[in-house]
């Protein structure tokens, strides 16, 4: 059990018999009144962000979720086979477990997965990913507004925003937790 007096960012919780991650949280001490914890509390089973308020030094259950390396073999229609690093045991999840995360996902690549208690909660990325583009317009000499992008779609089927200099054929470096270039790799 913990005390809402201690959340912190990232911290994992079980509420209701569900398990959240904090992903922000206020103390407020009105003038008039108990004290108590304003949060926001994402649900790792359906992805779902809630708004939580709770008096203050009430406690809750601590949810201690598991991480290990896994590696993406192969997609079979709507089911994704991943394979632990260590006990060499493989497993499927389906694509609405992975929507956000297929925009970023190749063959072999190294993930780790996150689980509770045996169940497993979904994956979790790198915070960059190298991805080659497929398809992009070609750059048109003298469109040098400053800051001026186009469409680029790569090896994912992900489309991205790109500096006008990005060529089919070009290693991107693309941010997993918005979704958009950084640099070239």
């Amino acid at each position: 059990m913990i005390s809402v007096n201690d959340f912190k960012t990232g911290l994992t919780v079980q509420v209701d018999g569900d398990i959240f991650t904090v992903l922000d949280f206020q103390h407020v001490k009105p003038g008039k009144g108990a004290a108590f914890v304003r949060s926001k509390l994402k649900n790792l089973r359906n992805g779902n962000t809630v708004e939580r308020t709770f008096r203050a030094g009430e406690t809750i259950g601590r949810a201690i979720i598991e991480n290990r390396g896994v590696s993406y073999l192969y997609a079979s229609g709507t089911e994704h086979t991943f394979m632990d690093n260590e006990t060499y045991d493989q497993f499927t999840l389906t694509s609405d477990q992975l929507e956000w995360e297929l925009n970023f996902l190749k063959e072999n690549m190294n993930v780790k997965i996150v689980s509770y208690q045996g169940e497993i909660l979904g994956i979790d990325l790198p915070t960059s990913v190298e991805l080659k583009v497929i398809e992009t317009e070609p750059s048109v000499k003298g469109n040098t507004a400053q800051g001026a992008t186009k469409n680029a779609k790569v090896e994912t089927g992900l489309n991205v925003q790109v500096p006008l200099f990005i060529n089919e054929g070009d290693v991107l470096l693309i941010d997993t937790r918005e979704g958009k270039y950084s640099s070239r790799a």
